[in-house]
């Protein structure tokens, strides 16, 4: 059966449509009794993807992208926190293939019957798909920079070969969105899908980092990896990729990367508010909770957690676009900053018990501190913001 003839087969009869509610918090019980042993081995949490697939939660984009009835940011904001909830590298991945789903489903730059292959795919099967970006010469490509890795023409196709660094969910992951350039003498820069099966790719368990332990984000090694021609799905000059991401998926990343940190600061806050309603020291004769510092200290907690739901709530209901980059950038800068104050203050006040293995605390920080890594990074955009209130005020001056 060739390509079109799956594609006139395919129903999504029976496929859900919706996370229900009480899917959502068994996930977030489950996956919260296995998170320290995922965190301390480092393991990657395959049982958490199969509960997710299980319920047809990782395809569910792709099914309502197929149906015409795209899942809304509101709807993905709330799954992701629920994951987060449970285990915070679970849900990076998660959101993974949820920005690739956005991305396949919206570029007209892919072959139409390709882009229908793999989205099937992902709706039926519930696999899973992310964006390996970062080179270690490289860096980042939000910061600039022509990619390392390269793919050479050959008589239908091409042959990528380089080398990824951070490519969350590798464990499980069957389609790679891979960045690189060709070959040409002016090389045109792009995505080049390349399946997870495909022969000459290796994978270099190094992901071995402080926080977000079990997100499996391994080094991967490309050696002639042949793909068809149309799986370089969208390959263009380097200029022309200045200032190309769209408003939609920045108010996405935003979104979601939010979501997952404020998750992980809520699991920090919550654990504070447990114990000190029971912690009862000798010298004191009463819990810590009745101390004016520590009430004091939940309330600028649960000040910084309002702001973030504030922020949250509104840029969710803006995912339709008239959420600008900047706000998405002051979004993501205040989110992450406020979940790490917000485990930071929670281990001040906790001392050695915050700091001990035995207690959850110490993981929800280290997976806090995370968030200042995800691009754009914080001085990126502080400066983005500086030039543009610059650039705002030359003509009043003028």
């Amino acid at each position: 059966m060739d390509t079109l003839d799956k594609i006139a087969a395919f129903s999504l009869e029976g496929l859900p449509r919706v996370a229900r509610p009480e899917v959502l918090t068994e996930i977030t019980r489950s996956f919260a009794a296995t998170a320290a042993a995922h965190d301390h081995a480092g393991s990657f949490p395959h049982e958490n993807i199969a509960a997710l697939r299980k319920h047809g939660l990782i395809g569910l984009p792709a099914v309502r992208a197929l149906a015409g009835d795209p899942l809304t940011l509101p709807e993905a904001r709330e799954i992701i926190a629920a994951v987060a909830r449970g285990e915070p590298s679970t849900a990076l991945v998660l959101i993974m293939t949820y920005v690739f789903v956005l991305q396949a489903a919206d570029n007209p730059n892919w072959a139409p019957a390709l882009r229908r292959h793999v989205l099937e795919d992902i709706a039926r099967n519930n696999t899973l798909a992310n964006a390996l970006r970062v080179e270690p010469e490289l860096g980042t490509p939000v910061r600039g920079g022509i990619p390392a890795t390269v793919a050479r023409r050959v008589p239908g196709g091409y042959l990528v070969s380089g080398h990824k660094l951070y490519s969350t969910g590798i464990p499980t992951l069957k389609w790679l969105a891979v960045w690189g350039r060709t070959d040409d003498e002016a090389p045109l820069v792009g995505t080049f899908l390349v399946p997870r099966a495909a022969e000459n790719i290796r994978v270099v368990e190094s992901w071995d980092q402080l926080g977000l332990r079990a997100s499996g984000s391994h080094d991967v090694i490309f050696e002639d990896v042949f793909i068809p021609a149309d799986y370089a799905v969208d390959i263009r000059p380097p200029e022309a990729w200045a200032n190309a991401r769209a408003p939609v998926l920045a108010a996405w990343m935003s979104v979601l990367m939010g979501a997952l940190y404020d998750a992980v600061a809520r699991n920090a806050r919550d654990w504070l508010v447990g114990f000190a309603l029971e912690r009862k020291p000798a010298n004191l004769g009463a819990v810590l909770a009745t101390l004016p510092r520590f009430q004091e200290a939940v309330g600028e907690i649960d000040a910084l957690l309002h702001v973030n739901q504030a922020l949250l709530d509104r840029a969710a209901q803006a995912g339709d676009g008239s959420f600008s980059a900047l706000d998405g950038n002051f979004l993501k800068y205040t989110v992450t900053g406020n979940a790490i104050k917000v485990a930071e203050r929670a281990l001040a006040l906790t001392g050695n018990p915050g700091l001990a293995r035995a207690n959850p605390l110490e993981r929800h920080y280290r997976d806090a501190l995370c968030g200042r890594v995800h691009s754009p990074q914080d001085d990126t955009i502080l400066a983005t913001a500086g030039q543009a209130a610059f650039a705002a005020a030359r003509p009043a001056q003028a």
